[in-house]
């Protein structure tokens, strides 16, 4: 044998040697390692089939409610939503909240929808943007159901210049207005939504045309 073959026999020995002794001294935590990275990988997906199986559920069901609503059968859409109220998952809850609203208001219950959107607004639990969406949609049914005091009280903090959704909230005290015969009232909110430039065309033709209706009758701002 060859000093050259000798060394790399020992060599070899060595390097076997210092493997086995660094599997002895890691490999149980390289072990425990692989097998948390296996079962956290497993239970990621686990959950992620959960979530989506819960998320495609409620959607099933919130599909089927509104078919329910749109077939005339009010009272089992309105039985379908309330379950998703307090079973559905995700976003689900709250537009089954809304729907419902909505349901009533077309079964003919306006104060039953106003005192469902009235709830949406107060719930600290949803997000500003749809609880302000829910003052306006209980602002409009107010505006053939109420008076101009309920429609501020829930239209007119959504007015100011800042608010996305000003030209509907000053639609909707407008035509309150009109309603009560508070006509320069009406026609100020109306010439407001008429000017604002960054107002939804279809709100500003409306504006335009109850600006030119009470102009038209003698009304001056």
């Amino acid at each position: 044998m060859s000093d050259d073959t000798f060394i790399r026999e020992v060599n070899e020995e060595i390097r076997q040697d210092q493997a086995k002794a660094l599997w002895d001294r890691f490999g149980p935590a390289i072990l425990g390692l692989a097998l948390l990275v296996v079962v956290g990988t497993a239970a990621w997906v686990g959950y992620d089939y959960w979530v989506t199986s819960k998320a495609n559920a409620a959607g099933d069901d919130f599909a089927q409610a509104l078919q329910l609503a749109k077939d005339g059968k009010n009272d089992e859409a309105l039985a379908a939503l309330k379950a998703l109220e307090t079973e559905g998952y995700g976003a689900y809850p709250v537009l089954a909240r809304f729907r419902s609203a909505t349901v009533l208001a077309d079964k003919g219950d306006a104060k039953g929808a106003v005192e469902s959107f009235d709830a949406v607004a107060a719930d600290g639990a949803i997000p500003m943007s749809l609880r302000d969406m829910a003052r306006l949609r209980a602002a409009y049914l107010l505006v053939d159901t109420g008076t101009y005091a309920d429609v501020a009280q829930r239209a007119e903090q959504l007015s100011a210049d800042t608010n996305p959704l000003r030209a509907s909230a000053r639609e909707a005290l407008g035509l309150s207005a009109w309603k009560e015969g508070k006509s320069i009232d009406a026609l100020k909110l109306f010439e407001q939504v008429m000017n604002d430039e960054e107002a939804p065309q279809n709100a500003r033709d409306r504006a335009t045309m109850m600006v030119e209706l009470l102009r038209g009758s003698g009304v001056k701002s």
